[in-house]
């Protein structure tokens, strides 16, 4: 194993399921040791019923600070190593962001930098583009501003909906973030100002 994961998520759970598998297969060399969603949600739903730890911090009945608070802890107390935000709908602070610098990542779907922020979809589908995508980034004190480790553009078909662009968009979702994980919990991303580059094994050509 290359460190213990913990994934941040608020929603359905599609990139968390996505990342358990590549933990179970063995195409992730890092072990799922956390689990953080900020509502009850599938994701959740999901990481009790494979037996996995699972840290809720309803935004609902706790206050930013208080959230912050009780995940620092649990992010200590499991020796957490890395981060994966993925579908997370809240922020982390700067404690945690300088923290776990270089060792975060959040998943986006659009080509940041446009449309950041909420429903990146929506925004894209109401100002009309021919050509979104999916970014991966590492996590800094900005909203979707971190550097860039790996982007995929995804066209915008004539005929989308909400539904049908969020449907393509999520397989690509999956194999960015797990070539971004690969690469990180290796140590093998190479940081320049906001330029990433993910670096060959040790040995590799």
């Amino acid at each position: 194993m290359s460190g213990r994961l913990a994934v941040f998520c608020s929603g359905q759970g599609t990139i968390l399921r996505s990342v358990g598998e590549a933990v179970r297969s063995g195409r992730l060399p890092v072990e799922l040791a956390l689990v953080v969603a900020d509502r009850p949600c599938p994701g959740a739903e999901w990481t009790r019923a494979k037996g996995l730890p699972l840290l809720l911090v309803d935004r609902a009945q706790l206050s930013w600070r208080e959230r912050e608070a009780l995940i620092a802890t649990a992010l200590s107390q499991r020796d957490i190593s890395h981060l994966l935000l993925a579908g997370y709908l809240s922020r982390l602070g700067p404690e945690l962001a300088g923290r776990y610098q270089g060792r975060a990542l959040n998943v986006h779907p659009s080509l940041l930098p446009a449309f950041p922020g909420l429903d990146a979809i929506g925004q894209a589908l109401s100002y009309g583009v021919r050509i979104t995508g999916v970014t991966v980034h590492l996590v800094d004190e900005q909203i979707d501003g971190g550097p860039i480790v790996w982007q995929e553009a995804v066209a915008v078909l004539p005929d989308d909906d909400w539904a049908s662009l969020r449907q393509r968009l999520a397989p690509v979702e999956q194999r960015g973030v797990l070539v971004a994980l690969q690469g990180m919990v290796a140590g093998r991303l190479e940081v320049s100002g906001r330029r990433v580059r993910i670096g060959n094994e040790k040995g590799a050509p």
